[in-house]
């Protein structure tokens, strides 16, 4: 009597291997919000930089002066991470489709 072995899918030319019918655990679905929120929110406090350093503060306005940053770019990046972060965490939350 030979153990029968597990149903193994392959991803990225064999790179990622999981077993057939498993799912993503739940912890792991809602990483993937944390981790979405905490980029959006970094990006968005951080978009024209540390301007309120105490060290560096002067500097990164004085930069910001002479480069003429874009807001409507930035916010439309934001835009974009928040797009991807709703995708992700909707293929995380949605139902596995098997592909044979």
């Amino acid at each position: 009597m030979q153990p029968d072995k597990p149903a193994l899918k392959e991803y990225a030319g064999g790179w990622i291997t999981e077993r057939e019918g498993t799912t993503v655990p739940a912890f792991l679905k809602f990483a993937y919000i944390v981790i979405a929120g905490g980029c959006l929110t970094y990006f968005l406090v951080y978009m024209n930089g540390e301007v309120d350093h105490a060290d560096r503060g002067k500097l990164v306005r004085a930069m910001n002066a002479a480069t003429e940053a874009s807001n409507g770019l930035m916010y439309g990046i934001a835009a974009l991470i928040l797009i991807f972060g709703i995708v992700v965490v909707a293929f995380a939350f949605g139902k596995p489709h098997d592909s044979k």
